[in-house]
């Protein structure tokens, strides 16, 4: 159950938009990491990132997106868009990683505290991050042979 709840989470990796693709090479990856606790010597925790090769309910796990533009042009105007599987729940950017557009119906973007949801009786509610569904970021422009990666935390359910 494991692996393949690893293995569905990696088939989520980011979609480039179709005007970003048209626009030359970009190689965009996607790697999972888990959040790993332990006590040293002194009872201080630390935490460290492993290669997500398990992970159970409750695991904290770090989504990694890297790109990189293998053309010789620069690229512009990127949207990078995450899907998030049903399994996982955004809890915030990734340590150094620019804060991502966040959606709870995968058509209007924007930070967490803007979004509603569309309630049974006809109203809205604050959206939370359980609801939250695609994340994004824009690009303006990766140079010719750029790079750089982009980040997010969540929990598995």
């Amino acid at each position: 159950m494991a692996r393949t709840l690893i293995t569905a989470l990696l088939a989520a990796a980011a979609v480039v938009t179709p005007a970003a693709a048209s626009q030359g090479p970009l190689q965009v990856a996607s790697k999972i990491f888990v959040e790993q606790r332990a006590l040293d010597k002194a009872g201080a925790v630390s935490t460290s990132l492993a290669p997500a090769t398990r992970a159970v309910p409750g695991d904290h796990v770090v989504f990694v997106l890297a790109y990189r533009n293998i053309g010789a042009q620069p690229l512009s105007d990127i949207v990078l868009d995450n899907p998030m599987p049903g399994a996982i729940t955004y809890r915030a950017p990734g340590a150094g990683s620019a804060a991502p557009e966040l959606s709870v119906d995968g058509k209007t973007y924007g930070a967490l505290a803007q979004l509603r949801v569309p309630t049974a009786s006809g109203g809205s509610r604050a959206a939370t991050s359980n609801d939250v569904r695609h994340i994004r970021w824009r690009i303006a422009t990766v140079p010719a042979g750029g790079q750089g990666q982009l980040a997010f935390k969540a929990v598995l359910k």
